[in-house]
């Protein structure tokens, strides 16, 4: 019989046994009442031993799925999971009236137990049964481990079976769920104010990406999903908000790969008169400080994060010389030698940013702040006064990923105007990432935007390298696949 055969034919079975159940009116109840996760009665009980636990006859009412299960004529041992973790269920024929049932009980069906805490011979921890109840049935039977949750496209477009049977999964996105948490707590407890701005954009803007498009029917006009939340949030910072904070999701219309996702998550925050250095020192000790908190005890951000500027980051990594930086003629040699896309028609900053990109950025292994990015590539960014050529940004790179970009926002009305129009330009000349000329925003800035610095950090990213996974899809509970 083949596999599929074989699963339909599994599928059928159950599908008569639930026909019992509904005729029986014992189809789906929903009057159990758990009053312990597994891990929660391990906790309290494991220390005991099989003696002590007998003498104190502790109560234990669990619920969760049959993951394991061992028949031995008039008695069972059964492994349910829950959220927590798995129990061990023991279940005699003479102390439990509905066992006939029981015994037609599936893996993956979901049940209630209650009864008594105790030890096996053994020293695991487990329930003695007095009373059982089939809470949910499972019509499709739990892949088989080796055949199907190894196999990483079933993981990603199942994830449910995935959460299931890899329990190494589910703690990726528990660790996730707390560095979001960590996160937000170190932020409110330093007097940020956590907003939500909008998802669909008249214009897009604050960052250069190209932007998913829709239509709103009623107001006839098109509207885009946001590719960053920038330039709402520094408008709430025009109206008052000193230190404004968003975690939510961003939509760039790009590729797929194992770094990236059309959609993705991003915390931002802006603090008024601050500039992008106190930003450096402020992202490494909001780092060091949740990494603390989580239970991998992480050794990331145990030391200082080390610092470089774009160009000293060059020279470090790359067979350029300090004299060659300045050399337009050399750079584009050394772009054609090194087979790197280049704009044959990009000035010398765009070039080693280009440079930067293809030979440096994956050699940052160990935590490095990037600073001195070329004004050019930061459209959004205030000049430097000592060097009006670079900006007063940073992006940090830990296992040659960027992990947060920051910078002291432009805040010459001006001056991003004219930004703006060069942004349009290279709109007009075939960029579909160049941004659009916001003319609401440059009016919001003419009201007067207080000197800032904002920080973007990519939450996928920084779980990725928490978790040491290698994919963004590991990260992500549903990732963006191409249909079948």
């Amino acid at each position: 019989m083949s596999q599929d055969k074989e699963e339909s034919h599994l599928i059928e079975e159950r599908r008569k046994k639930l026909a019992e159940l509904r005729e029986a009116n014992k189809a789906f109840p929903n009057d159990f009442k758990r009053k312990h996760l597994a891990q929660e009665l391990k906790n309290e009980f494991d220390e005991f031993s099989k003696e002590e636990l007998e003498k104190k006859k502790a109560k234990g009412v669990v619920a969760g799925r049959i993951m394991l299960r061992r028949m031995m004529g008039k008695a069972s041992f059964t492994t349910i999971q829950d959220f927590s973790g798995r129990i061990q269920l023991y279940i005699r024929a003479d102390e439990v009236t509905n066992y006939n049932e029981f015994k037609n009980y599936d893996l993956g069906d979901i049940v209630g137990a209650e009864g008594t805490v105790f030890k096996t011979n053994t020293g695991e921890l487990s329930i003695h049964v007095k009373k059982l109840k089939l809470l949910t049935k499972s019509l499709r039977p739990l892949p088989e481990k080796h055949l199907g949750l190894t196999d990483t496209e079933i993981r990603y477009r199942k994830r449910y079976l995935d959460l299931l049977t890899n329990p190494e999964s589910l703690e990726v996105f528990k660790t996730r769920a707390e560095i979001i948490s960590n996160i937000r707590n170190f932020l409110l407890a330093d007097n940020f104010i956590e907003v939500e701005t909008p998802m669909m954009h008249p214009i897009p803007g604050g960052a250069t990406a190209r932007p998913f498009v829709t239509h709103h029917n009623s107001l006839n006009m098109d509207l885009f999903l946001r590719v960053a939340p920038e330039l709402y949030l520094k408008r709430l910072v025009v109206g008052g908000f000193e230190k404004v904070v968003e975690i939510n999701r961003n939509f760039r219309n790009e590729g797929l790969s194992t770094r990236h996702n059309p959609e993705f998550t991003m915390l931002e925050f802006y603090t008024a008169y601050v500039d992008s250095d106190f930003q450096i020192k402020f992202v490494e000790k909001m780092f060091k400080a949740i990494t603390k908190l989580l239970p991998q005890k992480t050794n990331i951000f145990k030391q200082d994060i080390h610092k470089l500027t774009m160009d000293e980051a060059i020279l470090q990594f790359t067979s350029l010389k300090k004299k060659d930086l300045s050399d337009t003629k050399k750079l584009k040699e050394f772009c054609k030698a090194e087979k790197i896309k280049m704009d044959a028609k990009g000035s010398l900053a765009i070039i080693k940013n280009e440079i930067f990109e293809a030979l440096v950025e994956e050699k940052l292994i160990e935590p490095t702040f990037i600073t001195e990015y070329p004004i050019e590539v930061s459209p959004l960014a205030r000049a430097s006064t000592v060097n009006p050529e670079v900006a007063e940004r940073f992006e940090l790179f830990i296992d040659g990923k960027e992990i947060a970009n920051g910078f002291s926002e432009l805040n010459d009305p001006e001056e991003q105007a004219e930004r703006f129009k060069g942004q349009v330009a290279k709109k007009d000349a075939g960029d579909n990432e160049a941004m659009h000329f916001d003319k609401d925003y440059i009016e919001a800035l003419e009201h007067g935007l207080a000197p800032c610095a904002g920080v973007g950090i990519g939450i996928d990213r920084l779980t990725m390298l928490i978790t040491g996974t290698e994919s963004i899809r590991d990260v992500l509970l549903f990732p963006q696949l191409k249909n079948k």
